[in-house]
């Protein structure tokens, strides 16, 4: 069985930096396009930035340039580096493989605000 566990959240001011870790178990990332998601209430969950088996990355142009993903296949996990943080980036962040999903995590809450 596959388990996904966000971590590293928190509440940050404007302009503040965030790094998320995602840790995998029973599931070898290397093998797969990992991803980070989002969502906010009332809203469907989005994919902000994913990476694929082979290091190649692509983010939603409301994140470009300011979010980096990136993953150590040999820790199994996935992160999400998270700088220039703005109100509109407030969610709970997800992980989860792009194309064979599994049960979702609890997600990490991510609050920007001063």
């Amino acid at each position: 069985q596959v388990h996904l566990v966000e971590s590293g959240g928190g509440l940050v001011q404007p302009g503040g930096s965030l790094r998320l870790s995602c840790a995998v178990s029973g599931r070898i990332i290397s093998f797969f396009a990992m991803g980070w998601y989002r969502q906010t209430p009332g809203k469907q969950r989005e994919l902000v930035a994913a990476i694929t088996s082979g290091d190649s990355t692509n983010y939603a142009d409301s994140v470009k340039g300011r979010f980096t993903i990136s993953r150590d296949n040999a820790k199994n996990t996935v992160y999400l580096q998270m700088n220039s943080l703005k109100p509109e980036d407030t969610a709970v962040y997800y992980c989860n493989a792009v194309d064979y999903k599994t049960a979702w995590g609890q997600g990490t809450q991510v609050t920007v605000s001063s």
